[in-house]
């Protein structure tokens, strides 16, 4: 049996704040494998073992690494909890969870709260590190406290020009410096007016989030504004969109194909109800493909992928999709067959349409294979001279559905 792995935390506090328990597992190793500058704040007086550094790429180099020692005690340093955004992950994945034997350090998460007076259990933790600046802007909410995890000194600065240039510049801005050692140290001011171009580069950044006026609000549920999207009329509107997402019924981790981008709203807003979940925008055209982005970067999901490419060829090799979502090309040939088929049983089919073609193709598959088959009607109040009257949108078919494991034609 292949021996255990010990995963240490470790704090800026260093030796001085680890447990006993900590220290005998780092005194009996054979080799000691962290960064620099976590292995600097271990004494070799205490410790004999080999010193090993982590090269760059770390995550390729793991199982290698790992596997040039077996049989031997290894010890790996990891900052504060290696189980939260540390190293303790990419090891589970590289060697399996039940070979690691993990001894946490407080995370600076736990540090940061203690020192502000936050309660753990109601902050909302965001980490920027190999993660886009963009993805902040999902979580920032009036009145939310959250703990923003920096990849380096310039985080802090890059955080603050984001939320001036996003409507959130009168957002307090902490950052706490070094936590839990010795040269620990708070900055405080305004995203608005933050004076430092560089930080600490171990840091945590603490929001306390205070929209503009005038800065548009964006709920936690879909069916935001359409005017939060750059679009050039290919959109789905807002009280569609609501409907739409509400069919798809998107859960943490699912994967969703939106076929006919557009906007790239639905999948923009399937991404937004979980961080986990993913979803691939397939759009034909290249300007719009990158608005799609765009509108993914402004609305703090840019982990949307964006294929560029008429469907059905550019679904070949997409990975596997929980719900598919078609908001145009209906009657492509081929299209709807290759959805159908891409989905695997218990997956979802939505489908949107307003022509009269299109809702024929809709209606034969409705009673194929089941379904539910609604048509979607809005009227907004507008002026009518000096009254108001009703004016009606195109209303859209929408047939929506979920694969049974026998995915046989009913019409057999």
């Amino acid at each position: 049996m292949n021996a255990a792995i010990s995963v240490v935390g470790i704090g800026a506090d260093g030796w001085d704040g680890l447990p006993e328990s900590s220290r005998r597992v780092l005194h009996a190793a054979e080799v000691l494998i962290g960064a620099p500058r976590q292995l600097d704040l271990v004494p070799a007086g205490e410790c004999p073992g080999e010193r090993i550094a982590w090269p760059s790429p770390l995550r390729p180099a793991v199982p290698g690494l790992l596997a040039a020692h077996e049989g031997r005690a290894v010890a790996v340093l990891a900052s504060g909890d290696p189980s939260f955004y540390g190293i303790g992950r990419t090891l589970a994945e590289a060697v399996g969870a039940d070979r690691l034997r993990i001894h946490p350090h407080p995370s600076s998460v736990s540090y940061a709260c203690a020192r502000l007076g936050w309660p753990l259990e109601a902050v909302e933790t965001v980490s920027l590190v190999a993660r886009p600046l963009a993805a902040l802007s999902a979580a920032l909410h009036p009145g939310r406290r959250l703990l923003v995890l920096g990849e380096g000194p310039d985080t802090s600065a890059e955080v603050a020009a984001l939320l001036r240039r996003t409507g959130w510049g009168a957002t307090r801005v902490r950052v706490l410096e070094q936590l839990g050692g010795p040269g620990e140290r708070l900055l405080d001011a305004t995203a608005a007016d933050w004076p430092y171009e560089r930080t600490d580069a171990l840091h945590v950044l603490a929001l306390d989030c205070v929209r503009d006026p005038g800065t548009l609000r964006l709920g936690a549920t879909p069916g935001l504004p359409d005017e939060a999207y750059e679009h050039d009329g290919q959109l789905t509107k807002r009280y569609v969109r609501a409907a739409t997402l509400a069919a798809l019924a998107p859960a943490p981790g699912e994967l969703l194909w939106d076929i006919g981008g557009g906007s790239g709203s639905i999948g923009i807003e399937w991404m937004r109800t979980h961080r986990a979940c993913r979803a691939i925008a397939v759009e034909k055209s290249p300007e719009r493909a990158a608005r799609i982005t765009r509108n993914a970067d402004t609305l703090g999901v840019p982990a949307l992928r964006v294929v560029t490419g008429p469907a059905p060829a550019a679904l070949t090799g997409l990975p596997t999709p929980d719900a598919v979502f078609i908001g145009g090309g209906l009657t492509v040939p081929g299209l709807l067959d290759a959805c159908w088929d891409a989905l695997p049983a218990g997956g979802r089919l939505v489908a949107n349409t307003v022509t009269l073609e299109s809702e024929a193709l809709l209606a034969d598959r409705y009673r194929r294979h089941g379904g539910e088959l609604v048509r979607l009607a809005v009227a907004a109040a507008v002026p009518v001279g000096g009254f108001t009257g009703w004016r009606q949108a195109m209303p859209v078919t929408q047939w929506s559905v979920t694969k049974t494991a026998d995915p046989g034609d009913r019409s057999a």
